[in-house]
């Protein structure tokens, strides 16, 4: 069976970092393996054959992320020669050496998650892909760019990775929507490699903590509906967008920026959500169409001046419309004096709560929602006004 010893090769320059190296033996065979890592001397443990586990000149993290680099390689090495053993074949030092050359390239978590977010872009999950980058870019940050070995990823990393992020003043659902995509990366990996799984994510938040409400009431609609913007057309713009979404069951801006005239047939609007690829039908009603008709988009394929330049960059055109659009929704809440922050995405929210009021079954607003399952509908129902709770105990308590 093959051996593995790791050792430190000063350097012949006076005061410069030496090099540690691996040994890899079998058969008499040696091999040597460079590993990039250097070191003081200070810093290496002779005897042990190991870096020490305190330094005081301020490269406590540098020698603490060689030392786990250090580890995962050595395993690595360890697990090559044990599958190399398990095939019951010869096999040379060069042999152990080549395999861990070849899967050290493959195996580092930036790299692997680059691949995914790759290969998002060309399933056309564009906004998954962007969530992605978002997620690798802070890991990035916390790593000051240094890759990392995916078998080296523990709950240590992400705990560190956590506190990050904590220090950094992010909610506990910002992190946890970082932590989950790096989770659901991880994963992918583990599927290839399951040897690799250490659990990291274990003992750090991945879960969502309930948050202030998004819904705003048909009083705040009608406030918005009635706001004379006809002197400022990109608030106007704004609002009739906003409106429109909500009339269409609180459609999602990118389904509405992508709409085709022809997806109206018989009165009926019928799309697909880009999100799920189910698709949905809405009833043109009355105002709708008003709506629509006070925005022409002659010579247009689409059905709202959002795309306005077809097949040039759509993408980057619906995602500066919808900042554009949020931006503005900003000082329309302000002019409505409305206690939220007001975006697109909350006529999502409204619509399921005001027909909820409605009693509209929450089955029903499922399918209206297009939501792929109803708990996902009681999700955004869970968040009712506590003013309807207060009510409700006082009714129940009213008789002591």
């Amino acid at each position: 069976m093959a051996t593995v010893k790791v050792k430190f090769r000063p350097s012949t320059v006076a005061d410069r970092p030496g090099s540690i190296i691996i040994i890899v033996t079998n058969h008499r065979v040696v091999r040597q393996i460079t590993t990039g890592y250097k070191v003081f001397p200070c810093e290496w443990d002779e005897k042990q054959s190991q870096l020490v586990s305190t330094v005081e000149n301020g490269r406590m993290a540098a020698i603490k992320s060689i030392t786990q680099r250090l580890c995962w390689d050595v395993e690595r090495l360890h697990g090559i020669i044990e599958r190399l053993d398990s095939r019951q074949r010869g096999y040379s030092t060069d042999d152990v050496v080549s395999e861990f050359q070849r899967t050290g390239k493959e195996n580092t978590f930036f790299i692997f998650m680059e691949n995914v977010i790759v290969r998002l872009r060309q399933l056309g999950h564009t906004g998954t892909a962007n969530n992605y980058r978002a997620a690798l870019g802070s890991f990035k940050r916390f790593r000051a760019h240094e890759d990392i070995p995916i078998g080296a990823i523990d709950h240590v990393v992400m705990e560190d990775y956590q506190a990050y992020l904590n220090a950094a003043g992010l909610a506990p659902n910002s992190t946890s929507f970082y932590m989950r995509i790096l989770r659901a990366v991880y994963n992918r990996a583990v599927e290839q490699e399951p040897a690799i799984d250490r659990k990291p994510f274990r003992t750090v938040f991945t879960g969502t903590e309930k948050t202030r409400k998004r819904a705003i009431s048909i009083g705040d609609i009608r406030r918005i509906k009635d706001l004379d913007l006809s002197h400022r057309p990109n608030l106007e713009f704004a609002r009739d967008v906003f409106l429109f979404l909500f009339l269409c069951r609180g459609m999602s801006f990118i389904d509405a920026a992508f709409l085709r005239k022809s997806d109206i047939q018989n009165g009926v609007l019928t799309y697909r959500r880009h999100k799920t690829g189910q698709q949905l039908q809405v009833k043109i009603i009355r105002q709708i169409e008003e709506l629509t008709g006070r925005y022409p988009t002659d010579g247009l394929p689409y059905l709202l001046p959002i795309i306005t330049v077809p097949g040039k960059d759509e993408r980057k055109q619906y995602e500066s419309a919808l900042r554009r659009v949020n931006k503005s929704l900003k000082t329309i809440a302000e002019m409505a004096e409305l206690p939220v922050t007001l975006t697109t995405y909350v006529t999502r929210h409204t619509w399921a709560t005001i027909a909820k009021s409605k009693n509209v079954p929450v089955n029903v607003i499922s399918d209206a929602l297009g939501h792929d399952s109803v708990s996902t509908t009681q999700i955004y129902l869970a968040s009712i006004d506590s003013s309807v709770i207060d009510n409700a105990n006082e009714l129940v308590v009213s008789e002591l």
